[in-house]
């Protein structure tokens, strides 16, 4: 079985072709600011990027010959964790979504590329909106406002698995928690092979990031917004996009805010050990979901690199569980895998509707 699995991110697209479980080809290609820049709205990047991925197939000598190609899912309605197959349903809901976000671009290359085949099929896998929740999770303190889960799944999803193939248990036999430390930060609690309790890594909920808020004091955030000081547009861009790390230290780039912090910059380490704190606490609150009773909590993301980030995180939540470090994330991989295992009869292939 042949697979291209492309993954769309806010400044790359990320595609990998697998024969079975084995990588031919692994590709990060970036985009800058200005090429990204000629394009008003997200949805607006998608011939360049999907004729980005034809190129780069093409420079590598790789045939056009897939059985599937599978998409990074983009910002849907909530939806149960697994492998979907695209629809024109799924297509209508993209290009009316909410959200705007890379991801959502997903799905429309996959379905693009795929009908250029006559026996090729579209996927999507564990996309950032799967909602697991448990009821009692989803209450908050207003009606209005029901708790709603966007998260990175798909990570979180692939290195649960594979700590639990490394352990010779199951996924769906064990507690975990899981915080993906990335851009954005999520900080999952899953319960034998369901996420029951995830926070809202986009747009507001949880620890702050390197771009993103997280809780902010509800009182002052609608003052802010009725003050006149700020277009819907711009507050949005402060929850996510220019807030966090950035809005405090103008940059997103932990290993330099850890050379500035090494220099004597008192203010970047107060910031810095701030969000890490934050990350903890998120790690306690979510150890009460399991009733205290966690196999192990794993630490992966981008910033799971930094030794500075995780020793700290380790000396405030290691005694609640075990602590595994798996850096960077496996969504290519993931995403491939997910795919074989639908063309496979391995994995049931959901209907979104």
């Amino acid at each position: 079985m042949k697979v291209l699995a492309v993954n769309p991110g806010s400044t790359s697209t990320k595609i990998a072709v697998y024969e079975d479980e084995t990588p031919h080809l692994l590709r990060n290609i970036r985009h800058s600011v200005e090429e990204l820049a000629e394009f008003p709205r997200i949805i607006d990047q998608f011939e360049f990027r999907k004729n980005l991925v034809m190129d780069e197939l093409k420079a590598n000598g790789i045939p056009f010959d897939f059985d599937a190609i599978v998409g990074r899912g983009g910002l849907l309605k909530p939806i149960p964790g697994g492998v979907y197959e695209v629809n024109d349903v799924m297509l209508d809901d993209i290009a009316h979504a909410m959200r705007s976000h890379a991801c959502n671009l997903g799905c429309l290359i996959a379905s693009e590329l795929a009908a250029l085949l006559p026996d090729c099929r579209a996927f999507i896998a564990d996309p950032g909106v799967v909602d697991e929740l448990e009821e009692i999770a989803r209450i908050t303190g207003s009606p209005l406002m029901p708790k709603i889960t966007i998260w990175h799944a798909l990570n979180q999803r692939a290195i649960a698995r594979r700590f639990a193939a490394e352990q010779g248990t199951r996924y769906e036999d064990l507690d975990l928690i899981i915080c993906h430390l990335g851009g954005g930060i999520s900080v999952g609690t899953h319960c034998h092979g369901r996420a029951i309790d995830v926070n809202n890594a986009l747009d507001g909920e949880g620890p702050f990031s390197p771009e993103r808020a997280g809780t902010l004091p509800a009182g002052q955030l609608i003052d802010l917004c009725n003050s006149g000081r700020y277009t819907k547009d711009e507050l949005k861009k402060r929850i996510s996009g220019r807030a966090g790390l950035t809005a405090h230290l103008g940059t997103t780039d932990v290993q330099a805010i850890v050379r500035r912090i090494e220099e004597g910059d008192t203010h970047a380490e107060l910031v810095l050990n701030a969000m890490i704190y934050q990350i903890a606490r998120s790690v306690g609150a979510a150890a009460t979901v399991l009733y205290g009773k966690i196999d192990a909590i794993l630490l992966t993301g981008g910033m799971a690199y930094s030794n500075y980030i995780i020793s700290r995180l380790e000396e405030r939540v290691s005694f609640l569980a075990p602590v595994y470090v798996y850096p960077g994330e496996d969504e290519l991989e993931a995403l491939a895998l997910n795919a074989l295992g639908a063309l496979r009869g391995e994995l049931p292939i959901q209907v979104y509707q």
